[in-house]
């Protein structure tokens, strides 16, 4: 995957994510398999499905935008640090492609 299928091209309002994620409850929020790739066994062990479902239905997010892939990008402040979570939104579910924490200087200027 080339670096112009995740940029950013449309900025979403906050709260027009919010009230699209609501429609959803936890059991229609899913980890596929490749949520936790990027990960080591140890962060394995502190990151679970049931946090970043957590995350998704209770957080509010400083940014949101959907990538060239059609793919919606989240990012969060999270533990003092800034989080992206890469989701696709299904009619009938969400599914967490992944997430990683990023620096200050990787949050998209949209």
């Amino acid at each position: 995957m080339s670096f112009d299928n995740t940029k950013i091209k449309k900025k979403i309002e906050i709260k027009d994510f919010i009230n699209i994620i609501k429609k959803y409850n936890a059991e229609q929020i899913e980890c596929t398999v490749h949520t936790f790739f990027r990960l080591s066994q140890k962060q394995r062990k502190i990151f679970t499905c049931e946090e970043l479902k957590s995350i998704l239905l209770k957080d509010v997010p400083f940014l949101v935008g959907i990538q060239n892939n059609d793919n919606y990008a989240a990012f969060y402040k999270h533990r003092n640090k800034n989080l992206k979570i890469i989701l696709v939104i299904e009619p009938q579910k969400v599914k967490i492609v992944t997430f990683y924490y990023i620096l200050e200087w990787q949050i998209p200027k949209i």
